[in-house]
C-alpha cells in the first residue's frame, strides 16, 4: 500500500511539473541583429574557406515617427549606437581606425552624435546595458566623422559595411542620417 501511495504521489508530482507552462518574453521592440564584413561572411557554403573579418552585434530601434538625433538621442551625449545592450564589435584581425591600431578582439561601439559630425568610440568594456555605465577611461579610439544626410528615411537603425581599398567602411544609418568610419584591416 505504501508503495502504491508513493507511486501515486510521484505521478501527480510529475503531472504537475509537466502541466506548468514556460512563460517566454514578448518579442523585443528593438530586435537584435548582426552585421558582418565581408557582408556574406556568415553565409558561406561548404568548401568556401572565407571567414568574417568584422562582426557587429546590435539592437535595431525603429523611428516610429520620432525625432531621433538631437531629441531622443541628444547631441553631445554618449549613445550605445543601438538599443538595449551596448553594441559590440569584434575584429577577427588587427585593424586601424583613425591612426590607432586595435588588436583583434571584442569591443563596444558607442557614438556621440552631433548635428554635422559624430564621434565614434571603440571601448574595451563589453556586456553592459546601454551607455549607462560607459567608462571613457576604457576607450581604445575616438574618431570624428562627418554626417552624411540621406535622401530617404531608414526606419530601423542599420549597420553595414562597404569595401574600401584598405579594408572596409563601417556605416551606421538611421532616420535621414548616416556616418561612415573607415577601417583598415591588417
Amino acid at each position: 500500500m505504501k508503495k502504491l501511495n508513493l507511486l501515486i504521489v510521484m505521478a501527480l508530482f510529475a503531472f504537475a511539473v509537466q502541466a506548468q507552462e514556460v512563460k517566454f518574453p514578448a518579442l523585443d521592440t528593438s530586435p537584435a541583429d548582426i552585421s558582418y564584413y565581408p557582408v556574406n561572411a556568415a553565409k558561406v557554403k561548404k568548401g568556401d574557406n572565407s571567414s568574417p573579418l568584422i562582426k557587429v552585434v546590435y539592437s535595431r530601434p525603429s523611428l516610429k515617427g520620432r525625432e531621433i538625433f538631437g531629441k531622443l538621442e541628444p547631441f553631445g551625449q554618449v549613445w550605445r549606437a543601438g538599443a538595449n545592450e551596448s553594441t559590440e564589435i569584434r575584429f577577427f584581425k588587427p585593424v586601424t581606425i583613425g591612426k590607432q591600431e586595435i588588436p583583434a578582439g571584442t569591443y563596444s561601439l558607442f557614438a556621440i552624435p552631433e548635428k554635422d559630425s559624430w564621434t565614434v568610440i571603440i571601448n574595451k568594456q563589453t556586456d553592459r546595458w546601454g551607455a549607462y555605465t560607459y567608462d571613457q577611461s576604457k576607450d581604445v579610439v575616438r574618431v570624428t566623422v562627418p554626417v552624411k544626410p540621406l535622401s530617404s528615411v531608414v526606419e530601423a537603425l542599420a549597420i553595414t559595411f562597404t569595401p574600401n581599398a584598405s579594408g572596409a567602411n563601417l556605416i551606421i544609418a538611421w532616420d535621414k542620417t548616416s556616418v561612415e568610419v573607415p577601417v583598415t584591416i591588417k
